[in-house]
């Protein structure tokens, strides 16, 4: 209410002329946007976009936390030996990084913000090294799997189509 009042103020406050001079250039078709400015004297006017602008902020801030609390759990687990659930911590980490990826292209300009970048630098790096761990985990899978895989072939051999046979000069 008080800023529609101030806006009021403002409007009655210009000079004619200045009135005159838009309604000719709206007429013109050069049509100027009306700019409130704060009346002298009086309580600053605030338009909300600093508000918003820091909730936007806070909420990427929120979800740059959430992202790398999860990455931080995996990676914790991961480097103590516990059981995980992999496929759980997938889509965990894929439904915050979709929120993330929605807020960035929502607040395109946020990216400017010192403090989101530096969020974001840290979960870069937390990034990393959740992804050189699962590398080595997963090239240690793929060892024990191929080991494996020589033992069964060789119980379930008996020799036949093998290079035994004609080393034993059969």
């Amino acid at each position: 209410m008080q800023a529609q009042d101030s806006a009021a103020a403002m409007v009655i406050e210009q000079p004619a002329a200045d009135i005159e001079a838009i309604t000719t250039e709206a007429a013109a078709g050069d049509a100027l946007l009306p700019v409130l400015l704060p009346i002298m004297g009086s309580e600053a006017v605030s338009d909300g976009t600093d508000d918003a602008r820091s909730d936007e902020v806070r909420g990427l801030l929120a979800a740059i936390r959430r992202l790398e609390g999860i990455v931080e759990e995996e990676t914790a687990a991961l480097a103590t030996g516990q059981k995980i659930d992999f496929d759980e911590f997938s889509a965990r980490k894929s439904r915050s990084m979709l929120e993330f990826v929605r807020l960035m292209r929502a607040g395109m300009h946020l990216g400017a913000e010192v403090e989101v970048t530096e969020q974001i630098q840290r979960l870069r790096e937390k990034l990393e090294r959740n992804r050189s761990i699962l590398e080595m985990h997963y090239d240690a899978v793929r060892e024990v799997a191929g080991i494996i895989v020589k033992a069964i072939k060789e119980a379930e051999s008996d020799g036949t189509y093998t290079g035994r046979a004609a080393q034993d000069g059969k």
